[in-house]
């Protein structure tokens, strides 16, 4: 049943079109590189248009896999479990970076800065984007039987599959890693501060009600690749990405258009986050990392 017709599922011409735009996102990005404001994370700041943290992120990343199973199961006479595995396979691989980095991410983090209305909307527009682009290759506009996947670059004689799936594993489980290290920042902050509370609690007085006053505590994470660069959960990701294109093979236009404009919108976000450490820090506790790829930029 579609909810929009020839967009929800989207039409094979509406398809081709979504991904021959979606292309030229990263002209848009070139605006990031011009603008000292990303109104999410440590950059976030002040103001009315501001959406909570936890709800925001779940709201504006949920619906990119949302629509891709939408798309991947309509799209299809047989539905998503007529198709062949590999197009299950990466279905599945894109729902559970997503499970993880759209819901258990923020249930996780012990806090997170609040987020500004516009980049929550360009947020949905991308996954939606993004959700209709590769759902309708898997699902029906890419290779839909095991005879055309295997024809698709040859994947069995050069393990394609096994490669991709091994780098996109790789990236995978290097996110979790480096995201666990920022929030075990938040929660040794929580702790102290907790710590510091009570102890203001016994030394004046005060009761358990009354607020203390606690400032926020931001620190240089040290472990893993942290030790070279400020953004390993975005090289972690763009690996990932890089592993799922090697799967769908380099006909598939969109992995690679989601591999690039996931570089073009976070690759400038990296560098000013590395100025806003400088800023907080100063060059000589930061001196010798790179914002996201270690030894280059």
């Amino acid at each position: 049943m579609a909810l929009v017709e020839n967009w929800l599922p989207p039409s094979r011409e509406n398809w081709e079109l979504v991904v021959w735009l979606f292309q030229f996102f990263p002209l848009i990005t070139i605006a990031q590189w011009g603008l000292d404001w990303y109104g999410a994370g440590k950059t976030s700041g002040k103001s009315v248009l501001n959406i909570p943290g936890k709800i925001a992120w779940i709201t504006m990343e949920v619906p990119g896999f949302i629509t891709l199973l939408y798309v991947m199961n309509t799209l299809p006479a047989g539905g998503f479990w007529s198709l062949p595995w590999e197009s299950k396979a990466m279905g599945g691989l894109f729902v559970l970076h997503y499970l993880y980095r759209a819901i258990l991410c923020p249930l996780l983090n012990p806090s997170m800065a609040p987020i500004h209305l516009l980049v929550w909307l360009f947020a949905i527009a991308f996954q939606v984007t993004n959700g209709l682009s590769i759902g309708g290759w898997l699902g029906a506009y890419g290779p839909t039987t095991r005879a055309e996947w295997q024809r698709e670059g040859n994947y069995k004689a050069g393990g394609r599959m096994e490669l991709g799936l091994m780098i996109w594993a790789l990236g995978f489980f290097g996110n979790i890693f480096h995201d666990d290290e920022l929030r075990e920042i938040r929660r040794a902050s929580a702790r102290n501060q907790k710590k510091r509370a009570q102890e203001a609690e016994q030394s004046t007085g005060k009761g358990k009600g009354e607020k203390t006053g606690v400032d926020k505590v931001y620190l240089i994470p040290q472990n893993g690749l942290f030790w070279w660069i400020f953004y390993p959960h975005y090289l972690c990701e763009w690996i990932e990405w890089g592993g799922f294109y090697i799967m769908a093979g380099s006909g598939c236009v969109p992995a690679r258009n989601f591999l690039l404009n996931e570089i073009a919108t976070m690759l400038p976000r990296a560098v000013q986050g590395k100025r806003w450490y400088i800023e907080r820090f100063g060059k000589e506790k930061v001196a010798g990392r790179k914002a996201v790829i270690p030894g280059i930029i």
